[in-house]
């Protein structure tokens, strides 16, 4: 069984918040039901169109085998059933920072990058959500409507 890194259900709320500045992609900006979360991220509308309030299903998973088996970093093609047959829209990318906010006290946020081959996204929250997250890990981020 693949164990997720991180789930829940976000609703977008914002769409470009600073702007279009590319064709083919948006910056989305979307709060999550369970850990409430904020993630602002990238999405390719070409491929996969959004609208402001759409609720989905995002998962960061560090592989896509079904049982769990590490990613090899290659495609390798066949009829295998994967994690990305139960999602919409599916992207690889890597983990490059983790920050924590300067503010002390109760309301401290932990913030977690990615990069999916340019397409961004960052994750707001509460700390203890990022403890599954490593520095220069491979993830896949995982969509799917609800």
């Amino acid at each position: 069984m693949v164990e997720l890194l991180f789930e829940d259900i976000f609703t977008l709320t914002r769409i470009d918040p600073d702007g279009k500045k590319f064709d083919k992609v948006s910056r989305i900006e979307a709060h999550s039901e369970q850990f409430d979360m904020l993630m602002q991220l990238d999405v390719n509308t070409e491929v996969y169109p959004m609208s402001v309030g759409d609720k989905f299903t995002m998962v960061l998973a560090p592989t896509l085998s079904l049982d769990g088996t590490p990613d090899s970093g290659f495609y390798v093609p066949g009829g295998r059933k994967s994690l990305a047959d139960k999602f919409e829209y599916v992207m690889h990318g890597k983990l490059y920072k983790i920050s924590e906010e300067s503010s002390s006290g109760p309301d401290v946020k932990v913030e977690i990058y990615a990069s999916f081959g340019g397409l961004l996204m960052m994750l707001k929250g509460d700390p203890s959500n990022a403890a599954n997250f490593e520095l220069d890990q491979r993830l896949f981020l995982l969509m799917r409507k609800v």
